[in-house]
């Protein structure tokens, strides 16, 4: 019986607490849950220091009571970016240059025709081109055909070039300086036919400019050798565009160019060497040339710091009694 006793009486305990009074049911009470930061623990912090947050806040108050809030498009237009520098150039020097070559169907402009401009309009201080442009002349015949390569079949090819003329003048009034490579062969071309005259100072690459030592080129070296001594590919040769872009590349890759135009632009005369036979090849190396424009001596284009410079005596040709010629 103890046994069977043992064994409900988890059972007969419930039984008995049953006579009790009835418990009163408790209405759980519906709340909000209370959030982490309201039963957190505030820092005591020092009075001084609450006085003096106090003091700042009043005073930021009352700068923002006397100016007005800033309007985000005014804080826009108040950041202006500031204009690019220009690069330095010496005073003096001319900035813009017109690049021109010419093909033509002889070396006489008398009797021959300039069939083919090409100009580049370039810009020295950035070293970069601003415009270009390229024309064929219409012509009946070409007897340099196999030099410059151009069929005068396609010059009478419909195709505007009385309107490209007309930029090609545009061009010449913007520049400051006109550069050519043989500059007096080209100069020649312009004031007759369709070629207006050019009233703009002339600069020769070929004669003028006295290139770097270091380049290893002659004293009148070609577009060509050129083109090759800067590091320029020669693809193509005798169209006037073509010719003018050598020399565009050219100028990019010349750190001293401003250098070399200002001293291009000396006055020059013409000076004849004062040479024995035997010494003929300083004259040579000098970049003198025989019999041009000076019938029987070496002749050269010169400005006065140049002669001096000279390992062997020069003279000009209006000086020189015995030489006295027109060049």
């Amino acid at each position: 019986m103890q046994g069977e006793a043992g064994t409900g009486s988890a059972w007969e305990q419930v039984d008995l607490l049953s006579f009790a009074a009835p418990p009163v049911a408790v209405q759980p009470v519906a709340s909000k849950p209370i959030a982490a930061e309201s039963i957190a623990v505030e820092p005591v912090v020092d009075e001084p220091v609450v006085e003096e947050a106090a003091a700042e806040a009043e005073a930021a108050e009352e700068v923002a009571a006397v100016q007005p809030p800033a309007d985000p498009a005014d804080a826009a237009d108040a950041v202006v970016a500031e204009p690019e520098a220009e690069p330095d150039s010496p005073p003096g020097c001319p900035q813009r240059l017109l690049i021109l070559d010419t093909e033509t169907t002889g070396l006489d402009p008398q009797r021959g025709h300039c069939i083919e401009v090409g100009a580049v309009l370039f810009d020295v201080a950035h070293r970069a081109v601003l415009s270009q442009i390229s024309f064929l002349l219409p012509c009946d015949d070409n007897p340099a055909r196999g030099i410059n390569g151009i069929d005068p079949a396609v010059t009478r090819l419909v195709q505007p070039w009385q309107q490209a003329l007309q930029c090609f003048e545009a061009m010449v009034a913007a520049a400051d300086l006109v550069v050519a490579h043989n500059a007096a062969f080209d100069r020649q071309w312009f004031g007759h036919g369709h070629l207006p005259a050019i009233g703009r100072p002339w600069l020769c690459s070929m004669e003028d400019l006295r290139w770097p030592a270091e380049k290893g080129l002659r004293a009148n070296p070609s577009v060509r050798d050129l083109a090759l001594a800067y590091g320029v590919p020669v693809w193509a040769a005798h169209r006037a565009l073509t010719d003018c872009l050598y020399i565009v590349q050219v100028f990019e890759r010349c750190p001293e160019l401003e250098q070399l135009i200002q001293a291009g632009l000396e006055p020059r005369r013409l000076y004849r060497a004062r040479l024995s036979y035997d010494e003929r090849h300083k004259a040579r190396e000098a970049g003198f040339r025989w019999n041009e424009p000076i019938s029987g001596a070496w002749s050269r284009r010169l400005s006065e710091r140049e002669a001096a410079l000279l390992n062997f005596p020069v003279v000009a040709v209006d000086d020189d009694p015995l030489q006295r010629r027109s060049a």
